[in-house]
């Protein structure tokens, strides 16, 4: 399993680290993922957020593989990743919107290659690999990126696109988020592999095993895979081991199904914190300058939460929008009904 950093931030292969300019990117944008991720509880225990699947712990695991990518690639996220969508360039108000389930936040922006939050399991996979290969028929260098679970990586959809994928040497990096639990289910239950990335070999195609709580670790391999696809040498599994600290979702009680044991440890492996003492011992951040960084995501969350809070309350045919390009017939004659019974 790659590793640069260790738990404590000291350095294993200082040969491979980023620049610093990356490494303090990464840890802007952690701690950024991290403050939606707290902030999002308050808002749904305060009825100001829709269930939502927190992802704490897993930041260097959606941030690091997220950051490689560039404007112009696509990014197909599951339910849980929000912090890969954030680092990709999701507007903070619009996901504020989307977690409520509002319209405002169900249209992604035009400027933007990213699709909604994938609820079905594993579909996005094959989805990605559509994407990638019309961004090869298009004659672009363009990528696409798709996330799955340790669960997800057990359904049909995974195994047929990697297959797909390794067949037609697609542009596409696949992340298998290795965080422990299935819903309630861990991973050693609903498998016996003990190395996801291992997988990858029925296929054809590369895999690679990253210490998904290192964010320097997940960001060099995910960059160079996606450097693979854009030259052509085809897609990259990513097995990410990180851990699902939280719950499944908000509304969810893991102590129902997991001890204290089998959490026991993941505290002292915390991504973000890993990152801010490799900084603070190298000397490339002060507690002054962390303490800025704080101020500063703390106001553009709030900016970004008046923004979501003034969004107009949905009207009942808003529902339709978004659904597709052009609406079909069926989606018109819907729309009429509501429109009809609204003026009724």
């Amino acid at each position: 399993m790659i590793q640069l950093i260790a738990p404590d931030g000291t350095v294993t292969q200082p040969e491979r680290l980023p620049d610093v300019s990356i490494r303090l990117r990464l840890y802007h944008l952690m701690r950024r993922a991290r403050h939606f991720d707290e902030r999002a509880w308050v808002l749904y225990r305060t009825g100001r957020m829709g269930v939502f699947p927190p992802y704490g712990g897993m930041e260097a695991s959606q941030v690091g593989t997220a950051a490689a990518l560039t404007p112009d690639d696509w990014l197909f996220p599951t339910y849980r990743d929000t912090g890969a969508a954030l680092t990709y360039g999701l507007p903070l108000a619009q996901t504020i919107a989307y977690w409520r389930t509002s319209p405002h936040g169900w249209a992604m922006p035009e400027n933007l290659k990213v699709l909604p939050f994938y609820i079905p399991i594993a579909t996005q996979y094959p989805h990605a690999v559509g994407a990638a290969l019309a961004e090869r028929r298009r004659g672009t260098r363009n990528v696409a990126m798709a996330y799955i679970g340790d669960g997800g990586s057990s359904e049909g959809d995974f195994h047929e696109a990697l297959n797909f994928a390794g067949a037609l040497n697609a542009p596409c990096v696949f992340i298998l988020q290795n965080n422990g639990w299935a819903i309630s289910v861990p991973t050693r239950s609903q498998t016996r592999a003990t190395n996801l990335s291992r997988r990858a070999e029925g296929y054809g195609i590369p895999g690679v095993r990253v210490d998904g709580n290192d964010v320097l670790a997940t960001y060099r391999v995910t960059a160079e895979a996606v450097q693979r696809a854009r030259d052509g040498e085809g897609p990259t599994l990513i097995e990410t081991v990180t851990y699902r600290v939280k719950p499944h979702t908000v509304a969810d009680d893991p102590s129902r199904y997991r001890t204290a044991e089998d959490t026991a440890g993941w505290d002292a492996r915390d991504p973000v914190l890993r990152l801010r003492a490799h900084l603070l011992a190298e000397g490339h951040l002060t507690e002054e300058a962390d303490a800025e960084i704080t101020r500063e995501i703390e106001a553009e969350f709030e900016e970004a939460l008046r923004v979501a809070d003034a969004y107009p309350e949905p009207t009942p045919a808003e529902i339709l929008d978004h659904v597709f390009a052009e609406p079909t017939p069926q989606l018109v004659r819907q729309r009429a009904q509501i429109l009809a019974e609204e003026g009724a």
